[in-house]
């Protein structure tokens, strides 16, 4: 009988799978900054001076300082390369982080969506300038996936959460309100069933003010406010669809 070994087997070794070269990487804030503008839905650019894309316009933003954390970096970049202060409101939207959607060196970006209200004006540089959502120029890099990415995170938002809070002035007329929504959402938007959906759902309150009307006439328009000026969720799983168009005949 042959003697048993004490051997053990060898270890097993790591798996062969093949990770590519490493390369030089850093990380990146981006801003989707919107505002409505004369009833029409901006965002907030700026023309890149270096290449690569020397010329293009691009979102504001730059690289992640040593100290700081992702909230502090977007708010500092937006201040010091744009003069953007006035934030109303600020949520992380995602990252990216494809090895090749800059050329060159890696960068991984983290965007934020940053809203400002309807009634104020910064003064940004004379290299940025507000473009309309729907007529953007042609973007640096990945940078026009991004812009769509916080328009549709605001949609969503405005269906079923109060952010409208964000977007508009402190008090507002119902049919002022309908043209905001009416700019983000692009479609139409019934003055009355938005006044119905959102007293429902408690996001706004008369001031008990009135809005005189002008040389035409008409009954006084009543002036509304947000209830609570900060994010709340108040209907999970509403949709704002567009008004029904009833059929012909």
């Amino acid at each position: 009988m042959s003697p048993v070994s004490l051997t053990r087997p060898p270890e097993p070794g790591p798996p062969d799978v093949t990770h590519g070269t490493a390369q030089p990487s850093r990380h990146e804030v981006l801003g989707v900054v919107l505002q409505v503008r004369d009833d029409v839905l901006h965002v907030l650019l700026w023309r890149r001076a270096l290449a690569p894309h020397a010329g293009r316009w691009s979102l504001p933003g730059g690289t992640l300082g040593p100290v700081e954390d992702l909230r502090e970096s977007i708010r500092r970049q937006l201040a010091e390369k744009v003069d953007v202060r006035e934030l109303s409101h600020l949520e992380q939207l995602d990252s990216r982080g494809a090895p090749r959607r800059v050329p060159g060196e890696r960068v991984v970006a983290t965007t934020y969506l940053g809203l400002v209200p309807g009634h104020a004006d910064p003064h940004v540089p004379a290299d940025t300038r507000w473009h309309p959502v729907d007529a953007l120029p042609r973007l640096a890099f990945d940078h026009a996936d991004v812009v769509e990415a916080g328009r549709s995170r605001l949609r969503s938002k405005l269906s079923y959460t109060n952010l409208g809070f964000a977007l508009v002035p402190p008090t507002f007329t119902m049919s002022e309100l309908a043209r905001y929504y009416r700019a983000c959402l692009g479609h139409e938007v019934d003055v009355t069933n938005l006044q119905r959906i959102l007293a429902r759902r408690d996001q706004i309150e008369p001031t008990g003010e009135v809005l005189r009307s002008g040389r035409s006439g008409g009954r006084p328009a009543a002036v509304y406010r947000f209830r609570h000026p900060s994010l709340e969720v108040t209907d999970a799983f509403a949709v704002l669809h567009p008004p029904r168009v009833a059929a012909p005949g």
